[in-house]
């Protein structure tokens, strides 16, 4: 093995040690943010795989940095349906590298031309895509997209190993955070409601017949539990999760 070799394995080993100590889907973020960054891509993806009938990619991905636009405009117009990519994915465990230009003409005419249109503007034409599943196999795909050249088969091993441990580390956060939301009583749901809709700590007591002290108890508890840093957290976590609307 070459040094080149050994400070590449020595890199990717240390992202993965990151990778480990992750709490919550952020840390991930962040982190999937300096890897696109370190290969010299412009946007990544995680997502669960979509079922057959799928028609929005919006709806399965986990956490991305795509574009806005990309992403709206790419549903508006119904690309999911007939993906190559997508198809590959579902039917292979290989990673794929992809380019525009070539996805483009396993595509019917008029996605085709929509296609590259829309990826060419936000300069997303090659990258790759690499399938992944969680213990409970559960199964998903993790993509690196941008204009730069296409990875090589080295670049191509490593992602694929940390995009292993990156989509294991996130079903085990949301295990966790499962876990947490179990523990939350009826009293820190309704005042973590009450906070998701504006009500401050004296109006929630109001409205509960309760003390604001006995408040301000609940909503911390809550806050411990979620591992949120505040109470403006605890309420995102606690939508993000489905527990208060």
């Amino acid at each position: 093995m070459t040094n080149q070799d050994m400070a590449a394995a020595a890199r990717v080993e240390g992202l993965v040690a990151d990778v480990k100590g992750f709490k919550t889907q952020f840390d991930v973020f962040r982190f999937m943010k300096r890897v696109t960054e370190l290969y010299g891509a412009r946007a990544f993806m995680v997502l669960n795989m979509p079922g057959s009938t799928a028609q929005s990619l919006g709806s399965s991905s986990i956490i991305t940095n795509w574009p806005a636009d990309l992403l709206t405009e790419f549903d508006q117009v119904a690309l999911l349906a007939g993906s190559p990519v997508l198809a590959h994915l579902r039917r292979s465990s290989i990673p794929l590298r992809v380019d525009i230009d070539e996805v483009s003409l396993q595509r019917d005419p008029k996605s085709s031309e929509t296609s590259k249109a829309l990826f060419t503007r936000f300069r997303m034409t090659r990258g790759a895509y690499f399938p992944v599943h969680d213990a409970t196999g559960a199964r998903g795909a993790i993509s690196f997209v941008g204009d730069r050249e296409p990875f090589d088969t080295l670049e191509m091993m490593e992602l694929a190993y940390l995009a292993a441990h990156v989509f294991n580390r996130l079903a085990e956060i949301r295990e966790m955070d499962s876990r947490s939301s179990d523990m939350l009583t009826e009293r820190e749901l309704d005042c973590l409601n009450w906070t998701a809709a504006g009500k401050t700590s004296v109006e929630i007591a109001e409205i509960l017949t309760l003390s604001e002290h006995t408040i301000n108890h609940y909503l911390n508890r809550a806050t411990k539990k979620l591992d949120a840093v505040n109470r403006t957290q605890a309420v995102a976590k606690a939508l993000r999760l489905g527990l208060i609307k």
